[in-house]
C-alpha cells in the first residue's frame, strides 16, 4: 500500500463550536501518544473522508503537520452513518520502533465447499483479532481462507492461521473464527384430517354430563 499523508493543521476551535468547522469543509480531529502532547487539529473533510473511511485500524496514517510528518492510527472514529462522513477522528501517534497492540480486521475469502454441497451457513464469531508489532510490520488485514470448510461442522480458530514472523497474536488462539453450520429444516405444517392423533379426554365430559 502506498504511503498515506494527510494535510492538517492546528485547531483552537473546540466544543459545540467545533460544528460550524464541518460546515466549512473541515474534518476536526485529535492527535495524541506517549510522550506527544495532544494537539487538536483539522483537515480537509473530502480528502480525510475518501482515505479514511474504508481504511483499517492497523492502517498507518502520516499526518503532516507544520512541515513534519507524524505516524499515527485511528483509534477512534465518530461517524454520521446517515450521510456517510466521518465527524471527528481521534489518531494515535505511534513510534516506527516500539511495537505496539491493533485490532486487524478479519477477511474471509474462497468458497466453503460446505455452502455449496451441503447448504451449510457460514457464522462469523469475531471480526478482529488482536496482535502486536511494530507499526509498519501491522497487517492491513487477516486473510481466512473458508474453502477450508468442507463439511457441515468443520470450522477454523485463530490457531489455524499463518502470521508473519514480526506480528504476536494476542487473542486466544483457541477462540472461534468461522464455522458451517446445518440449517434447520423448516417443519412440514400438519393438516386436518391427516393422520391426527386421537385425543381422549378423562373426567371433564363424563362431568358435564351428569
Amino acid at each position: 500500500m502506498a504511503k498515506l499523508v494527510l494535510k492538517a493543521t492546528r485547531r483552537s476551535v473546540t466544543g459545540k463550536t467545533v460544528k460550524t468547522l464541518r460546515t466549512q469543509g473541515y474534518l476536526p480531529a485529535v492527535m495524541y501518544g506517549h510522550n506527544f502532547e495532544p494537539i487538536s487539529i483539522v483537515l480537509d473533510a473530502h480528502t480525510s473522508n475518501l482515505a479514511l473511511l474504508g481504511l483499517s485500524a492497523s492502517t498507518i496514517i502520516n499526518i503532516e503537520l507544520e512541515g513534519s510528518q507524524v505516524a499515527t492510527l485511528i483509534r477512534e472514529k465518530q461517524k454520521d452513518y446517515m450521510r456517510n462522513r466521518l465527524l471527528h477522528v481521534d489518531f494515535q501517534v505511534v513510534s516506527l520502533t516500539e511495537k505496539i497492540s491493533a485490532a486487524v480486521k478479519i477477511e474471509l475469502t474462497g468458497v466453503s465447499s460446505a455452502v455449496k454441497d451441503f447448504n451449510a451457513v457460514i457464522v462469523s464469531n469475531v471480526n478482529t483479532i488482536l496482535v502486536e508489532a511494530l507499526p509498519g510490520d501491522l497487517p492491513q488485514s487477516i486473510k481466512v481462507d473458508i474453502s477450508l470448510l468442507k463439511a457441515v461442522g468443520d470450522s477454523i480458530h485463530v490457531r489455524d492461521l499463518t502470521f508473519g514472523s514480526g506480528v504476536t497474536v494476542l487473542t486466544d488462539v483457541d477462540e472461534l473464527i468461522v464455522v458451517a453450520t446445518g440449517t434447520i429444516a423448516e417443519e412440514e405444517p400438519v393438516v386436518a384430517g391427516e393422520d391426527e392423533p386421537e385425543v381422549i379426554e378423562h373426567g371433564k365430559k363424563e362431568d358435564a354430563e351428569e
